[in-house]
């Protein structure tokens, strides 16, 4: 997913593209990637599309809202309080750069630009 998110905004990339791409940091056999992008097509991860004889693949999701999406499918498992000891025991472990970000997003909820008080 790496390789596809890297690629410019609606580019595709073939087998071979992504398996030249991680070839260059470990060894890696052709079949494994071309089973591993197969399998993401199967769970409706990545696009799959016919590439004269190969095909090519791009991302469903970005690289957030797949990462937001995963998030909320794990929290869905817990009960209401089991959820917000997970989120307490998640932001524990953040860096300030992430509490920051969360912080800004909360102030954001409570305040959305273009709100109208009346």
């Amino acid at each position: 997913m790496e390789r596809l998110w890297d690629a410019p905004d609606g580019v595709a990339l073939t087998v071979r593209e992504v398996h030249s791409a991680l070839a260059g940091a470990r060894d890696i056999a052709y079949t494994t990637v071309m089973t591993v992008m197969d399998r993401l097509a199967r769970k409706d991860l990545v696009d799959q599309e016919r590439d004269g004889r190969a095909y090519s693949y791009r991302p469903r999701a970005t690289r957030a809202a797949l990462t937001a999406e995963l998030m909320r499918d794990t929290l869905d498992d817990f009960s209401d309080h089991d959820r917000g000891t997970a989120l307490v025991a998640f932001v524990e472990e953040a860096g300030p750069e992430d509490v920051a970000a969360l912080r800004r997003a909360l102030a954001e909820l409570d305040d959305p630009p273009g709100r109208v008080e009346s």
